[in-house]
């Protein structure tokens, strides 16, 4: 089995236990299935799985998807930082889902696993491993930040005692929007351009991070589905909201790598939750539960 297939099958499997694992915790809704093919000859070519689930009991919108592409030339996103990968060949596999719930007092989720590869001709492949998990709260509870982050450094356990912190820097690092000088939530891991180690030392790495998204977020999910709410912390939700969109179109690299490959638009931005809002020069108003986000959350520290 070469190294492609290796993670294609990985991945499919992963895609198909989260999906199976949110349907049971939604309890009403279920994932539409659009596959989808896109044949050789173009600038891009490959295949994916979209896996969409809306208006259910829990969550409002989840969207998980595989996709499997490849290409005659990186796009400017991939090859920003890494000027030799011009001119390569690539392929790129990877599962993305971001999970929007109805209730605000359950966060929002997103997790991303992906395999790199870029080739040419008479030179040895490059080749890395990316992704991670965060968590993105709208009222916060420590408990659930522990959990999550206990969680995370679960996943780190078996690979050193540097990785947990080191992604988890990362991870604070990457997810955070400049242009409101705040963190998108209270992150969790990020990695990238992983390949110390060999292959198998970096697939077992990713695996281990698959694995353990679920772990880390529906138990939160169980804590908090069934908090009563009103108008106004949905309103707070919807407004949070926008963070999450003004990140994924200004910084995040997976939706500016799909979007300059010539990705598939539909599945790109399913990342985008269904309602959200804006409001000009807004704040909370002091020692309210909303302003506790800020003070407190939405802070870079050690929860474990």
């Amino acid at each position: 089995m070469t190294m492609v297939e290796e993670v294609r099958s990985y991945l499919l499997d992963l895609q198909q236990r989260i999906c199976d694992a949110i349907e049971a915790a939604d309890g009403k809704a279920r994932f539409l299935h659009d596959d989808w093919t896109r044949p050789a000859g173009g600038h891009l070519s490959g295949d994916g799985r979209t896996r969409v689930l809306t208006e259910g009991a829990v969550f409002e919108q989840a969207g998980i998807n595989f996709s499997h592409v490849m290409g005659a030339s990186l796009p400017p996103s991939a090859t920003a930082h890494r000027p030799e990968l011009a001119g390569r060949t690539f392929e790129a596999l990877g599962v993305s889902l971001v999970i929007h719930p109805n209730n605000p007092y359950v966060p929002t989720s997103h997790a991303n696993v992906r395999f790199f590869i870029a080739e040419k001709d008479g030179e040895e492949p490059v080749w890395w491993f990316g992704g991670g998990f965060d968590l993105t709260p709208y009222y916060g509870f420590d408990d659930d930040c522990m959990h999550w982050h206990r969680t995370a450094r679960a996943a780190c356990e078996p690979f050193g005692a540097d990785a947990y912190p080191k992604y988890k820097q990362w991870c604070d690092a990457y997810f955070f929007i400049k242009h409101r000088n705040e963190p998108r939530g209270i992150g969790g891991l990020f990695f990238d351009d992983l390949n110390e180690g060999g292959f198998e030392q970096g697939l077992a790495f990713m695996r281990s991070v698959g694995d353990h998204y679920i772990p880390a977020y529906l138990p939160i999910v169980a804590r908090r589905k069934d908090i009563p709410f009103g108008e106004r912390e949905r309103d707070f939700q919807l407004y949070r909201r926008g963070r999450y969109v003004e990140f994924n179109l200004v910084y995040d690299r997976g939706t500016l790598f799909g979007l300059q490959s010539g990705g598939r638009t539909e599945s790109i931005l399913m990342s985008l939750p269904p309602l959200v809002k804006w409001r000009y020069s807004w704040a909370p108003e002091p020692g309210t539960p909303e302003a506790r986000l800020y003070e407190h959350f939405l802070q870079p520290r050690e929860w474990v």
